[in-house]
């Protein structure tokens, strides 16, 4: 997990507690106004030090900024860029960094639909994922499904589609699959 991924999954973390993320939504609400601590203590219906405690925690994990002045706010954008931190940390992003007109079928690193299946989209899906499952030699099924797993949750469908474009060759029975065609710029 590289440090950026790390700091987004803690920001995450952090945001998972109810009363850090309301504390941090009533921030965003405020926007460039702010709000102190007294007015948090009203809108969350906690003593001010459990709110200055809080708030402290929110701007040492730098989602919400603190001034001299008592107020504080919310920072732009942090979530989007924990969202897309994780988003860089998926174990298909470098890959789908080449396919920039496949990125509509991917929400956070996932697979979330396929493209029409007689599509020059969909041929290049299939060259994608024939990269990312990386068939070297024979494997089962499960290692096929594994692979496919980590970054589509229909693997059945996924391997299909490597299947009916040649990318996999499955034997007989249907238990093992090896490689159906050289991977461009792969040498053979």
């Amino acid at each position: 997990m590289s440090v950026d991924t790390a700091h987004a999954a803690g920001l995450l973390m952090l945001l998972s507690h109810p009363v850090r993320l309301r504390a941090f939504a009533e921030l965003a609400r405020h926007a460039k106004d702010g709000c102190t601590i007294f007015e948090m203590s009203i809108h969350l219906d906690l003593p001010k030090p459990e709110v200055a405690e809080l708030l402290g925690r929110l701007v040492g994990a730098g989602v919400a900024t603190g001034t001299g002045n008592g107020y504080y706010r919310a920072r732009d954008g942090v979530l989007r860029e924990a969202a897309e931190a994780l988003d860089r940390g998926q174990p298909i992003a470098p890959l789908l960094a080449e396919y920039p007109k496949l990125r509509a079928y991917f929400s956070h690193g996932r697979l979330s639909s396929l493209p029409p299946t007689l599509s020059e989209k969909a041929r290049q899906m299939a060259e994608l994922f024939a990269r990312f499952v990386a068939v070297d030699g024979v494997l089962t099924e499960t290692e096929v499904n594994t692979r496919i797993a980590a970054a589509a949750d229909d693997v059945a469908a996924v391997r299909r589609m490597l299947v009916e474009s040649g990318w996999l060759e499955r034997d007989r029975a249907g238990s093992s699959y090896g490689s159906g065609r050289a991977l461009p710029g792969v040498p053979v």
